[in-house]
């Protein structure tokens, strides 16, 4: 694995501090190189918008990393998933479940394979398609979605991916209380949790929705 940026660790670690996440030294070492990848890429593949690493700790690795506690299932799939996010930082922290990582660019899947090769991740699994389109042999623990789409949007596309024990937890920034009360029939608001996300002056909530049992 690549070198990890000792500056990059002590800001992470520094905000890891004032969280409840627990993060050992591998995994710490881990975000922070997925960050580098990030950044190198980034210059010819246009990953995200976000150009500092010092930023991308805060708006994508915390942002990503502190729903991990709320993953108590094993397989997930993170849909409209981008350069992995959250998917992979999860994956880190996560090691003993396994996610799909959906995205529809060719460029972004490929990033995530060299992603997952030069971080040593066995839990990952890159896949081009449109969420729509996509059929999974088996029907998933949870969707998770981020920046995705809105609720209404993320239930009709993704409906399909889980049986009726799953759940849909999809990362928002304000409290969307617009989309929870267009919720289609069929789905459930089981939990809205506010996120605080170390070293970010935003609003950050997690929405866990469920299909109602017939």
């Amino acid at each position: 694995m690549m070198q990890p940026d000792p500056v990059l660790v002590t800001h992470l670690q520094k905000w890891l501090e004032s969280s409840t996440l627990t993060v050992n030294q591998q995994q710490l070492e881990q975000l922070v190189c997925f960050v580098q990848l990030m950044d190198k890429w980034n210059k010819a593949y246009n990953l995200t918008s976000v150009r500092d690493p010092i930023h991308m700790l805060s708006k994508h690795i915390i942002d990503s990393i502190v729903i991990a506690p709320e993953l108590d299932k094993q397989s997930y799939i993170d849909v409209g998933t981008g350069p992995g996010l959250p998917g992979i930082p999860l994956a880190i922290m996560c090691p003993d479940k396994h996610f799909v990582l959906l995205d529809s660019l060719g460029k972004r899947v490929r990033f995530m394979k060299q992603a997952g090769y030069e971080l040593g991740l066995k839990n990952i699994q890159p896949v081009q398609s449109r969420v729509e389109q996509y059929q999974s042999d088996i029907e998933f623990d949870g969707v998770i979605s981020r920046a995705f789409a809105s609720l209404k949007d993320m239930l009709h596309w993704c409906q399909h991916l889980v049986d009726s024990q799953g759940k849909f937890l999809a990362l928002k920034g304000l409290y969307p209380e617009l989309e929870l009360n267009e919720l289609p029939p069929g789905f459930s608001l089981v939990q809205a949790i506010k996120l605080d996300i170390p070293g970010l002056d935003a609003d950050r909530h997690l929405i866990k929705i469920s299909k109602n049992k017939n």
